[in-house]
């Protein structure tokens, strides 16, 4: 039985600039899976960024409303809001918002301690989701600055999900990375989705985008299409990518 974590209801974004108004998102309905892996795609300029905000509340939207596991974010404050997205979601960036000043294992402790005190049960933890992503005891006592682009975001996820979000929120994360980088980074994705993790992932990138088993298309701020892949394979990585070339094309990518 499939339940729906987030729902948008005629969501609108609009901008205003030099007294001229940039509508970015235009009436957007959207619900979104628990357990997906949701791809969010389109051209520079569609809302891909706008919406994933939104949907975490950290951007309010100019009307409509969000609910999230039926509770409605629209109506709270941003000390509220602050509250809920360290309670329930996680968030990983192109850019890796990594401590320089702090040990691999410390920066991902420093975001469990918002959420649970117990030190000796977080530090155990926090090493086994270094190690389940290829972060070994070696690494935990480097500092990021020593780590390689992949290395690094492979951290950052481990620290967005080290309080068990109800959904990992993305944005463009492999947009810095090479594509051995990015593969790898893919992967913990993957893994992570496969336990369960419901992750919104918006990128421009095909590659990327096979691994979701749903893609959003958007343009101009409205859903336009809506395609289910299914579970990411990399036996079927053929079929799922002529699937999706041939969805894009007719979405005018």
């Amino acid at each position: 039985m499939t339940k729906t974590i987030i729902k948008t209801d005629k969501l609108c974004k609009t901008f205003s600039s030099g007294g001229n108004q940039q509508h970015v998102l235009k009436n957007l309905d959207v619900s979104l899976i628990e357990g997906d892996f949701t791809i969010i795609m389109g051209s520079s300029g569609s809302g891909k960024s706008t919406l994933l905000y939104a949907l975490s509340g950290m951007d309010k939207p100019t009307l409509g409303e969000i609910t999230f596991e039926g509770k409605n974010l629209t109506n709270l404050s941003n000390d509220q809001l602050a509250i809920f997205r360290r309670k329930y979601c996680g968030f990983v960036f192109q850019q890796i918002y990594l401590l320089d000043n702090m040990s691999v294992l410390d920066n991902v402790l420093a975001s469990g301690f918002l959420i649970n005190k117990n030190r000796r049960e977080l530090v155990t933890k926090a090493k086994e989701l270094l190690e389940q992503v290829g972060i070994y005891e070696t690494s935990w006592t480097k500092f990021p600055t020593q780590l390689s682009g992949g290395e690094a975001q492979r951290v950052g996820i481990v620290r967005a999900i080290i309080n068990n979000p109800k959904v990992l929120l993305a944005d463009e994360p492999t947009g810095a990375l090479n594509s051995a980088s990015s593969d790898a980074v893919l992967d913990v994705f993957t893994h992570v989705n496969g336990n369960g993790q419901s992750i919104v992932l918006v990128t421009h990138d095909v590659e990327t985008a096979l691994r979701g088993n749903r893609i959003i298309y958007l343009k101009d701020g409205v859903v336009c299409g809506d395609l289910q892949l299914g579970v990411f394979r990399k036996k079927e990585n053929m079929v799922r990518h002529e699937k999706l070339k041939h969805f894009l094309t007719e979405m005018g990518w």
